[in-house]
């Protein structure tokens, strides 16, 4: 039991009706969660807005409900009127879980692209120096030996603070995770001070219906993270670095090539081998050293170095920085698959035209015999997107392979012929195979030395959706029954 003025006690509220002397069995904001003498968050949502549903939360066994406006309710019933739900589940759940956040080191990163690497990288990092460390992100949140699968990049606020005590529980003495603008936006992070706050880069994105109104409102929520955090760490390099820094109320360290960075990157070099593509590159200023890291080009770089500045915060020794960085691995992030001793394989999750020009401008540099593109495009989404990476990969790659992606509730083929759309506009090279294991099996059988080859847009994903349901696929089984079968003819 805790009680419910205790868990309101960092907020500004006013009592509608009941009284808040008195006790909760549990946290709810899910009406289909509701318990006996429960205290219930109205949110509200996209589809739904729980306020309509006070009444029957009641009925259900709450005993006090968090409104943002009146609601109808039984009497007896308490009601707690604050400004905002979202903002009061983020800090009512930190009460609930005892402040999880006070017991460890949470480091937050924030960035259109590099955010799940670089975490990855951080906590590879920290792990191998022996520091227990949980992480919550895109893929997945690792509590311990415990790998969870995500559902959104930046959790519900009240599943953040539950991970965070399980982690706290479970030994854990540092949390990396990734914040999202949403994330920032519906005040999932609220009542959270980050030790250390990260920006990797910016770029238009997730705007329209349901996510930012525009630009201006996207960058805005980004920058959120540098007055709710001790140290900021910036990308210097970044356009819209001194935006997403107005107003910061943090110490400030910024990383990057250029001169007046903090933690500065330069001899650049590109290396390149079958099966290998890396980078070395000397960093200097905040520390002094050469880096080599088993993942290609210059945004690898921008990852690493960032995962540098922050361990250096953690005392790690040059050595288990640099032994753990050739090692760091992120799934479905330029995951080199080994196939052949003749040419490059990988797995990317770059599944719109901005990703997948980033990463295929980058594998051109390393001058590959042919630069072989495997991707399809999710069904009941926008069109234009499957336009524009028909265009970039015909313009960047020698050789496409359109396929299926996930088509939900469209024709793989009709998805496939607008992505043509695109690709007519180049004179890039194409095939089309609808069933991915077939196109997979056939960018393996066709493989020519020198050639890097990409299976783009699916990347950590383990499943393909058709009609509303899920079927297992995951593009690492997929290649080894492709080599299996080739090894029994």
């Amino acid at each position: 039991m805790r009680a419910a003025r205790e868990l309101l006690k960092e907020l500004e509220y006013e009592v509608l009706s009941g009284s808040v002397d008195i006790n909760v069995n549990e946290l709810v904001y899910n009406t289909a969660k509701v318990t006996k003498e429960c205290l219930f968050v109205c949110i509200k949502g996209m589809a739904f807005d729980s306020h309509d549903a006070a009444a029957k939360a009641a009925k259900d066994g709450a005993i006090v409900i968090v409104a943002e406006r009146p609601v109808e309710v039984p009497e007896g019933i308490t009601v707690v009127l604050v400004k905002d739900t979202r903002y009061a589940l983020a800090l009512i759940s930190a009460a609930y879980f005892d402040y999880p956040a006070k017991k460890l080191k949470v480091i937050g990163i924030t960035g259109t692209k590099g955010k799940t690497t670089t975490a990855f990288m951080i906590r590879s990092i920290l792990e191998h120096a022996g520091i227990s460390t949980g992480l919550i992100g895109t893929i997945e949140t690792i509590i311990g030996e415990r790998h969870i699968p995500a559902d959104n990049t930046t959790p519900e606020s009240y599943a953040i603070q539950e991970d965070f005590a399980q982690m706290a529980a479970a030994g854990c003495k540092v949390v990396v995770m990734e914040v999202s603008s949403q994330g920032l936006k519906l005040h999932r992070t609220a009542g959270i001070l980050f030790d250390i706050g990260i920006f990797t880069n910016l770029a238009p994105d997730h705007i329209g219906p349901g996510e930012h109104e525009n630009f201006e409102e996207y960058l805005e929520c980004k920058s959120r993270l540098f007055r709710q955090c001790k140290v900021g760490i910036a990308n210097i390099d970044d356009e819209y670095c001194r935006k997403i820094l107005d107003g910061h109320t943090c110490e400030l360290e910024t990383y990057g090539f250029s001169g007046d960075a903090d933690l500065r990157a330069s001899k650049m070099e590109l290396i390149s081998r079958p099966g290998y593509l890396g980078v070395a590159y000397q960093a200097s200023g905040l520390v002094n050293f050469p880096v080599e890291i088993d993942l290609p080009g210059k945004f690898s770089v921008y990852n690493s170095l960032v995962a540098i500045a922050v361990c250096r915060h953690f005392d790690i020794s040059k050595e288990d920085m640099l032994e753990a960085l050739k090692a760091a691995k992120t799934k479905g992030r330029i995951e080199k698959i080994k196939v052949s001793d003749e040419f490059t394989l990988m797995i990317d999750y770059a599944h719109n035209a901005m990703s997948l020009e980033s990463l295929l401008t980058t594998l051109r540099e390393y001058h590959p015999k042919r630069l072989v593109c495997l991707f399809g495009c999710g069904g009941n989404r926008s069109k234009l997107r499957r336009f524009e990476m028909g265009e970039v990969s015909g313009h960047l790659a020698d050789l496409t392979v359109i396929t299926s992606d996930n088509p939900r509730f469209e024709e793989p083929q009709a998805i496939i012929d607008d992505i043509k759309v695109g690709m007519k506009k180049t004179d890039g090279a194409y095939v089309e195979i609808i069933d991915r294991k077939e196109a997979i099996r056939y960018v393996i059988e066709h493989g020519q030395p020198g050639d890097v080859i990409v299976l783009a847009g699916k990347g950590h994903e383990d499943y393909q959706e058709i009609r509303g349901v899920k079927y297992p696929m995951d593009e690492r089984v997929l290649i080894q029954e492709v080599l299996k079968e080739r090894q029994g003819k």
